[in-house]
């Protein structure tokens, strides 16, 4: 028979596990930061996905590497303010039937201004401009050995030329050696550009914006119910949830913090719906939702691994920079943030409209925040690395290194030049045809980028002059 134990004869025992019992985690250590599930507008950060280390792998030395970078912060999207935060802040300014003070969570709209006038649309902030700057510093130290880039590419737009100028200041500090090369955002210039999706006719600037609508008026349906109970006369929409939350990014970037950003005006639960609403559109636009997006990003996949493959190239780093539409269609060029990569199915349904998919890997806060970049490294290993000496490749997005589809018999997430020839003729096969297939109609297209090789495109101008410090500040 079973003896029963008397609680008291337990205490002992509780007693001796407790110094093990305080080692673990008796509370949560839940936190989450508004900042990190904002698309488009998040402020540049790097997420850790995979968390995979940047680290080279042991025995390897990266020796060349090119990068493809979005530009940095900027004051305001055009499209965001026209459509969401203008809306917002103008009905906030002529509406006088709210003593917001005495709504604690949205207090502060009592003496809130706007962090920006019309024009400073589309400019840099000062943190981008910063950024950029340490952009340049960081990859300084992390190719030591590389000589330093004749060049630096930008598309014309002035926040991508600022992004550039400002990442060689980093470089250069006071050297004045590196040109910037411009660039022109032609509408009629095939594959051959920074912005190939202004060439491309099948490209759609609003695809995903009908699916993104969807989901928006799911997620912001209880949002919208919490606000009115609060301040009833205001009558809050989706457009203007949306807007508040866009918000948060922006005005983040321009003054160091927003109260849009608060965890009391706004759950957890809230951000991640604006986050999926965001990549519901970028996926339809730019991502595995869009038949013309693998074929834009091709090109500079194709032009950066024959640079790197090169056996002389002319420079050791090529950095380009451009607008937030190119880094999503090249991960899709790529392969990379696949949802439907294991499952073969469609990948539509990854994606879908009622409900948020948790466990997708196609997250736009990780992909193309502010200054989001791709980067691809040669390494050379030796056989300390447990793999047979020579060249090995790998990439990166946002620091992370990504494993390549079906390319990995490298150290790391790398692989070898032999796989990864045969990774760059399985993506060609998938995507190539520019011209065929964006449906281009205009005269001299072209299905490839050749503006690092091709002297036609100059030397472009030289930046960064202490002489004329405005031209950059």
């Amino acid at each position: 028979m079973p003896t029963v134990q008397s609680p008291n004869l337990r205490i002992p025992l509780l007693v001796a596990l407790l110094p093990s019992l305080s080692t673990a985690t008796l509370y949560s250590t839940y936190k989450f930061n508004p900042l990190e599930h904002l698309g488009g507008v998040a402020p540049y950060f790097e997420p850790q996905d995979p968390p995979t280390s940047p680290t080279p792998p042991r025995g390897c030395t990266p020796v060349r590497a090119a990068y493809l970078s979005r530009h940095a912060a900027i004051y305001a999207n055009d499209f965001d303010d026209e459509e969401y935060m203008e809306p917002f802040i103008s009905k906030w300014e002529n509406h006088t039937g709210v003593d917001w003070s005495e709504i604690p969570s949205l207090s502060f709209l009592s003496d809130w201004s706007a962090p920006f006038s019309e024009a400073e649309q589309e400019l840099l902030t000062r943190l981008g401009k910063l950024e950029a700057t340490e952009l340049g510093i960081s990859l300084s130290f992390r190719y030591p050995g590389f000589r330093l880039p004749q060049r630096v590419w930008t598309s014309s737009a002035e926040r991508t030329a600022k992004s550039a100028q400002a990442l060689v200041r980093g470089f250069e500090l006071q050297d004045n050696t590196i040109n910037v090369v411009t660039i022109y955002e032609s509408e009629e210039a095939g594959a051959d550009s920074l912005t190939p999706y202004k060439s491309c006719p099948a490209y759609s600037s609003s695809a995903g914006s009908d699916q993104a609508s969807v989901h928006l008026k799911t997620f912001t349906k209880p949002i919208i119910a919490r606000l009115n109970k609060l301040a009833p006369t205001f009558n809050f929409t989706a457009e203007d949830v949306y807007g508040m939350m866009v918000m948060c990014g922006y005005e983040s970037v321009i003054r160091g913090s927003s109260p849009f950003c608060s965890l009391d005006l706004f759950t957890p639960d809230d951000w991640l719906g604006w986050e999926y609403t965001a990549d519901i559109m970028y996926h339809y636009n730019t991502g595995y939702g869009s038949n013309a997006a693998g074929t834009v990003g091709l090109p500079w996949l194709r032009a950066t691994a024959s640079l790197l493959m090169d056996a002389a190239p002319a420079q050791d780093l090529y950095v380009s920079f451009t607008h937030r539409e190119l880094p999503p269609t090249v991960i899709v060029a790529m392969g990379l943030f696949n949802n439907s990569e294991f499952s073969g199915g469609d990948v539509n349904e990854t994606m879908p409209l009622d409900r948020i998919n948790h466990r997708r890997a196609w997250k736009s806060s990780h992909i193309l925040p502010f200054l989001g970049n791709i980067a691809i490294e040669r390494l050379n290993c030796t056989g300390s690395s447990g793999f047979a000496d020579g060249e090995y490749y790998r990439a990166l997005v946002n620091n992370a290194p990504q494993p390549l589809p079906d390319c990995g018999d490298g150290p790391g997430t790398s692989c070898s030049r032999q796989g990864f020839e045969t990774y760059l003729e399985d993506r060609t096969a998938m995507f190539e045809g520019f011209s065929a297939k964006c449906g281009v109609e205009y005269k001299n297209s072209t299905d490839s980028l050749t503006i690092y090789t091709d002297p036609k495109f100059g030397n472009g101008t030289m930046v960064g002059k202490r002489s004329d410090p405005s031209s950059l500040w």
